[in-house]
């Protein structure tokens, strides 16, 4: 069945209203008619059952059937932390990781990132890589859209909500993430920090220990950063039993 997000604000008791590129989607792509059944969601965690009732070329207007939780979502949350990339790159690490369950992603300037932006310029490009987040959290029947915040640093981001922090190093080889995630099967709310083609700076990662982050190693082998984000966060949720 066809699914939609709205604003929650969109859906007032039994009835709901749709705008945007959205409606002509119904019409124009999925041709859609009144009477036809959809699932919209509110993007809080919230399905609802809908039946089209009119549809024109600038509005929708549906009658809300039912409403139940979204079963979609992970128990436990997982922000990423993601040095910037190389151009090209943040689209397709963004896409996959909110298909497996992100809950949120943070970009990162960091000492050896290749690409250097303001948080000015950085901010030009978060709207193409929010509708990258909505696209992919649609395809995958997601219950809420994974937020992409605005450009920081590893001395600015603040992490203090995290019940565990973790720290992707290609430096450490004693600790692993399975290790890590047995010891704390109870954790709600992890920070996953990535670094950039070129890996952290040795002040970095002591700097992110002194935070509290844990240091771990992925294993043997070197993962590019667009595919070491996609592999910890798939590790995780599998061994906290969420895949």
């Amino acid at each position: 069945m066809n699914r939609f997000f709205l604003e929650p604000g969109q859906i007032q008791g039994d009835c709901a209203r749709m705008t945007g590129t959205d409606v002509k989607h119904m019409g124009k792509v999925l041709r859609l008619s009144p009477g036809d059944t959809v699932i919209l969601c509110d993007g809080a965690g919230m399905d609802y059952l809908a039946r089209l009732e009119t549809l024109d070329k600038e509005e929708a207007r549906l009658s809300i059937l039912d409403r139940t939780p979204s079963h979609t979502e992970p128990r436990c949350k997982v922000t990423l932390y993601q040095g910037l990339p190389k151009a090209g790159k943040m689209e397709l690490l963004l896409q996959k990781c909110v298909e497996l369950g992100l809950y949120a992603l943070c970009p990162v300037q960091t000492a050896r990132s290749v690409v250097r932006l303001s948080p000015e310029e950085f901010e030009k490009k978060r709207p193409r890589y929010q509708r990258v987040a909505y696209e992919a959290a649609k395809q995958a029947r997601r219950g809420t859209i994974p937020e992409v915040y605005p450009l920081a640093t590893f001395a600015t981001a603040d992490f203090s909500r995290h019940d565990l922090l973790l720290l992707a190093y290609e430096e450490e080889h004693g600790v692993s993430l399975k290790s890590i995630l047995r010891s704390q099967e109870n954790a709600q709310d992890i920070g996953l920090i990535i670094g950039p083609e070129g890996g952290f700076a040795e002040e970095e990662a002591a700097l992110l220990i002194k935070k509290g982050a844990k240091s771990l190693s992925l294993g043997p082998r070197i993962l590019r950063t667009e595919t070491a984000g996609m592999a910890a966060l798939a590790m995780i949720l599998y061994e906290l039993e969420e895949i």
